[in-house]
């Protein structure tokens, strides 16, 4: 299992821009990347995953055009460009690395490796 942490939550106004950090125990070379999100009252929801193996990402509709997966390979760093962010935006982000598909793997609500969290608040 890869423990991973995560980092960059903060308060922004509509419109803003923040990175999410993920730093995991291990290379993340073949295996597939996910972000995750906990909104208020909402279950955890996955809204971006790429899988390193063969290059496939899947975007949350919610998030497409404004998110960005990367990472910085030889720091074993997965990060997540967040622009324009809107106040629906607003929760608890999470990362995880693991081996299933991108798609099977955003749809997950259970059974991922998560890290603590870090907070992402948009209000104005």
């Amino acid at each position: 299992q890869v423990h991973v942490a995560e980092s960059g939550g903060g308060s922004v106004r509509p419109g803003g821009s923040l990175r999410l950090s993920c730093v995991a125990s291990r290379s993340l070379d073949y295996y597939t990347i996910g972000w995750f999100r906990q909104r208020p009252g909402k279950e955890r929801e996955g809204v971006v995953c790429w899988s390193t193996n063969d290059g496939m990402t899947y975007y949350d509709d919610s998030v497409k055009g404004r998110f960005t997966i990367s990472r910085d390979k030889a720091e074993s760093t997965a990060y997540l460009e967040m622009n324009n962010l809107k106040p629906e935006d607003s929760g608890d982000y999470y990362c995880a690395a693991d081996v299933w598909g991108a798609q099977a793997m955003c749809l997950m609500t259970e059974g991922l490796k998560w890290g603590q969290g870090t907070q992402v608040t948009v209000d104005a």
